[in-house]
């Protein structure tokens, strides 16, 4: 989010530099601000994108979640953030994961493009997952990611007040950093839990010429959820995602999905000291389910958006499965 990048940002360069930047006016706050700090400093920040319905976007953060549904999922999501605002982040995933026949390996693929403002950040990644199957259902699972960073940043976009500032003066193009990630899976027919790294390598991108370094900070995720069976037709799913990176307040998303008659999902989602969001989902077929968010900001910067959308679509090839008998709700 560009207001947590942008205070984690300033508050590396001193408390100094955050009361100024805290009273001002948000629709001041032009891209050009952004690429100031992306491009003087040596920046720590929050860099991953950030998604509301995270309880079905599970392996771009978890690669032990790999191949965990069964058979091949192929999911696809795009989020419009802080609709109204300019430079406000666009993010869009694709992911597919599958379990390997007649093996403990699941395998899967995820490409993600960030838009902030003039950078354009672009990930892909490659998963692999070992499990371990217990009685009852209960199962562990080991994930690794190697992963793939391309940086891009367009100052043309920009309102750049001194043109012939040499730091304005050419972008940057495709910058590619390698990196790799950990995760571990617990799940049984209830509930689940996670705890994951999807960057390891606290990677530098590197300008020699504008004299700017922006740095990619580890991640750390700890996810889970819990199924309730209320009624024959009524399930209730909490569940929480708290994500944790130095030189950042720590974030926690709490959620509760209900899914009616196995087919439609409503729930509620808050993250804390952040937004307020409203969840739906419909289970069009056996094999496509579609779902949407509503976020509405709880801060001052509510008054300058008209909050934020996220939409996904998820397709499951049921290979011998005729149909689902009952549809897996993580």
């Amino acid at each position: 989010m560009i207001k947590d990048r942008l205070i984690s940002w300033i508050q590396t360069l001193g408390v100094d530099y955050y009361p100024s930047i805290k009273n001002m006016n948000i629709m001041k706050f032009k891209i050009g601000i952004i690429t100031f700090f992306l491009t003087c400093f040596t920046v720590q920040a929050q860099q991953e994108p950030q998604h509301t319905q995270y309880m079905y976007n599970t392996l771009t953060i978890n690669p032990a979640y790999a191949g965990s549904r069964g058979m091949m999922s192929i999911f696809g999501m795009h989020r419009s953030q802080w609709v109204g605002l300019d430079g406000a982040p666009a993010t869009s995933t694709f992911a597919l994961h599958t379990p390997i026949k007649y093996s403990k390996l699941g395998l899967g693929f995820s490409f993600t493009n960030d838009q902030i403002g003039p950078q354009d950040f672009n990930s892909i990644a490659a998963d692999l997952s070992y499990s371990l199957d217990f009685d009852y259902g209960r199962k562990l699972s080991f994930g690794f990611k190697v992963v793939g960073d391309l940086l891009n940043v367009d100052y043309t976009k920009l309102d750049i007040y001194h043109p012939d500032d040499l730091k304005f003066q050419s972008n940057i193009d495709n910058r590619f950093s390698p990196n790799f990630g950990a995760g571990i899976y617990w799940s049984t027919p209830d509930y689940y839990l996670g705890i994951s790294t999807p960057r390891i390598l606290e990677t530098k991108f590197y300008d020699q010429q504008k004299e700017s370094v922006v740095r990619e900070k580890m991640h750390y995720y700890l996810i889970g959820g819990y199924v309730f069976d209320l009624t024959h037709d009524v399930k209730l799913k909490p569940a929480f995602m708290s994500k944790i990176v130095q030189g950042s307040p720590l974030q926690i998303d709490l959620s509760a999905n209900a899914l009616f008659m196995e087919k439609f999902t409503l729930g509620l989602a808050y993250r804390v000291d952040a937004a307020m969001s409203a969840l739906a989902g419909f289970q069009l077929s056996d094999q496509l389910f579609i779902g949407y968010a509503y976020d509405a900001e709880t801060t001052k910067l509510a008054n300058h958006n008209s909050g934020s959308h996220e939409i996904f679509l998820r397709f499951e090839l049921l290979g011998n499965y005729k149909r689902i008998i009952t549809p897996r709700f993580f």
